[in-house]
């Protein structure tokens, strides 16, 4: 079965407004659901950044299908219990649709809060004990916790929906794999060929470890289309930051040198035909999902990125690439 293709709004670049006329633009060409980023800062010094929270409420009126974030960041920024709260307070609106996609974060979220970015093995650490709160208070529980960075006293969720909502928890690494096995109902990681299938292989091991059933497997990929090469790659190179390892992990916030370090050490047709899928060729984008269709997953979260028509992608997209995605692929010749 083909994975589900949701759309992905982008709170870095565009205004909320635009992000909710480009939503209902996409649930009428066909994705399946919908998530935006959860970002304080942008990746690039000109972006944007309202926030993801209100925004779902507001897209959650114009869509029928999934819903959720990519990702909230669970270590600093956001008190568990008040992600708790608000992600259950979503699927309580708009029963059996919402999830919570977490992450780790990132310093150019947290540390411009004046929050000190803590060092990988702590941030994990951190995101543990966070996921751990999300989940109890989900399940009805009074929850008193000595999380570390954070605390909870006999707090519970008094508005609770019929269900939980769903946990997907992100993963660039076998530790956090496994702590997506030990909290999430899934795993969320980006959509790279080469690396994702150890991830995802860490994932479902992890999973066998703690005697739990595997859950669904998302791969995340940015896309940007335009009539011209060379209009689309420009359109979106800002974007560059996001392939770098380093600034998911390291202290740095500052947009201006995430651009530098960016520019330093990724082409453009680097970032463009093996990060992110950024091209004029529709049979590019299509090639670059079938890519990761063939690895499995459940779903494949396409972010809409780019300032040359990002329209024009969603339509491109509804017209050409979803409905070449969704056939059946001919078997295999064989004698």
């Amino acid at each position: 079965m083909a994975p589900s293709i949701w759309f992905s709004a982008s709170h870095e670049e565009f205004p909320p407004s635009t992000l909710l006329e480009q939503m209902r633009t996409a649930a009428g060409a066909g994705f399946d659901g919908t998530a935006c980023s959860d970002h304080f800062a942008p990746w690039f010094p000109d972006g944007q950044s309202g926030n993801a929270w209100v925004w779902l409420g507001a897209a959650g009126q114009g869509t029928s299908g999934p819903l959720g974030s990519a990702v909230t960041p669970v270590i600093h920024r956001y008190h568990p219990g008040v992600i708790a709260q608000a992600f259950m307070t979503l699927e309580e609106m708009y029963p059996g649709r919402v999830f919570l996609g977490a992450g780790s974060g990132e310093s150019l979220n947290e540390t411009p809060l004046g929050l000190s970015w803590p060092q990988p093995h702590e941030a994990l650490e951190r995101f543990d004990r966070g996921l751990e709160a999300i989940r109890r208070l989900w399940d009805g529980e009074t929850v008193t916790l000595d999380g570390g960075w954070f605390a909870l006293r006999e707090a519970k969720l008094y508005t609770r929906a019929a269900r939980r909502p769903r946990l997907y928890v992100s993963a660039f690494g076998p530790r956090a794999a496994r702590i997506a096995a030990r909290h999430g109902d899934g795993l969320w990681t980006l959509g790279n060929p080469d690396k994702a299938p150890a991830i995802i292989d860490a994932y479902r091991a992890a999973c066998g470890e703690l005697g739990r059933e595997p859950g669904e497997i998302i791969l995340q990929t940015g896309i940007a289309w335009a009539s011209s090469e060379e209009d689309v790659i420009a359109g979106a190179r800002r974007w560059k930051p996001t392939q770098l390892p380093q600034v998911y992990s390291d202290d740095i916030h500052d947009p201006v040198e995430m651009q530098r370090l960016a520019d330093e050490r990724l082409s453009d047709e680097q970032f463009a035909h093996e990060g992110f899928i950024v091209s004029s060729d529709v049979e590019h984008h299509i090639a670059r999902l079938r890519q990761l269709q063939e690895l499995g997953p459940s779903v494949i979260v396409t972010q809409l990125i780019g300032q040359a028509d990002p329209m024009g992608t969603v339509r491109v997209y509804g017209e050409r690439v979803l409905p070449t995605l969704r056939q059946r692929q001919p078997a295999a010749a064989t004698g």
